[in-house]
């Protein structure tokens, strides 16, 4: 239905930082198990679904990924594109479809305030999150709180090349 608004990924941006900014003071309203959750839910998936095919997923980087929902891949790469990307930038697996990454870079550069978090590695998905609110879960850092056993991105040293410029 809104699905074009992915195509200004600038203006999702600065609504995104209004909208996280105007809802930090309601915050101890919205708590994990409380009367409002099943309402936050409701929106979220009404407001996320019509703009960005939502999943919910429960641990939202939208704003790390050019306003692309990763989850939106077929193979449900959250990290970055499979390596079976066509020469065109469409999909290995939705032959007529762009590839998910292609248009989350592409989009990322057209964001100032959070298009240089398309660079960093996101966390693995945690699927008990699935089905609840991302909002709720960002509140109180439920989407980045890793069960037992897992490893941060954080953890895992990145070595630069500094002549060649790129990651090794």
């Amino acid at each position: 239905m809104f699905v074009w608004l992915i195509n200004f990924p600038h203006f999702l941006e600065i609504l995104y930082h209004l909208f996280e900014v105007s809802l930090s003071p309601l915050k101890k309203w919205f708590k994990p198990g409380s009367r409002i959750e099943p309402v936050a839910i409701f929106l979220e998936r009404i407001g996320k679904g019509a703009v960005f095919n939502c999943k919910m997923c429960g641990q939202c980087i939208l704003h790390s990924t050019g306003m692309t929902c990763p989850m939106n891949c077929p193979k449900y790469l959250r990290n970055g594109p499979c390596g079976g990307v066509r020469l065109n930038g469409n999909c290995e697996v939705n032959l007529e479809e762009p590839c998910v990454w292609v248009e989350a870079y592409e989009r990322s550069l057209r964001m100032p305030t959070y298009g240089h978090q398309f660079a960093a590695l996101q966390p693995p998905m945690n699927n008990q999150l699935q089905g609840s609110s991302s909002w709720i879960n960002m509140f109180y850092r439920i989407d980045v709180d890793l069960p037992s056993g897992w490893t941060s991105t954080r953890d895992i040293p990145v070595i630069w090349d500094q002549e060649d410029d790129h990651a090794v």
